[in-house]
């Protein structure tokens, strides 16, 4: 959040030691990081707060729903396209492929037929 290093820290620790002297430093520091937890705990609620009163959560549901909702469409667009296009190249066929496809499947294959016996 602040990006403080170790050697800030250190210098910090330093200047707190020489300002406040060695007897108060550990109590100080103890107050100090109350008040950061504090600090840091109310910055949390408040974030939270704003986040379910603007909701944000819906909004970014909503986001979501929707890029798959694009995505669906995509992919039935595509699948229309495929149709389409298939159905066109069934329809341009010469007609007696049609007529053969229709005789092929009128006739047994004669390779299928068992063989009669005339005795």
């Amino acid at each position: 959040m602040f990006d403080i290093g170790f050697f800030e820290l250190l210098v910090v620790a330093i200047v707190g030691l020489l300002v406040i002297g060695p007897e108060r430093l550990p109590e100080t520091i103890r107050a100090i990081s109350l008040w950061v937890g504090r600090l840091k705990r109310s910055i949390s609620s408040t974030k939270a707060e704003l986040e379910q009163q603007l909701g944000t959560d819906d909004i970014r549901r909503q986001l979501h729903n929707e890029s798959i909702m694009r995505e669906l469409n995509a992919s039935r667009e595509e699948i229309e396209r495929v149709l389409r296009d298939g159905y066109v190249e069934h329809q341009e066929l010469p007609d007696h492929a049609h007529t053969d496809e229709a005789t092929a499947t009128d006739q047994p294959d004669q390779s299928q037929v068992p063989p009669q016996d005339k005795a």
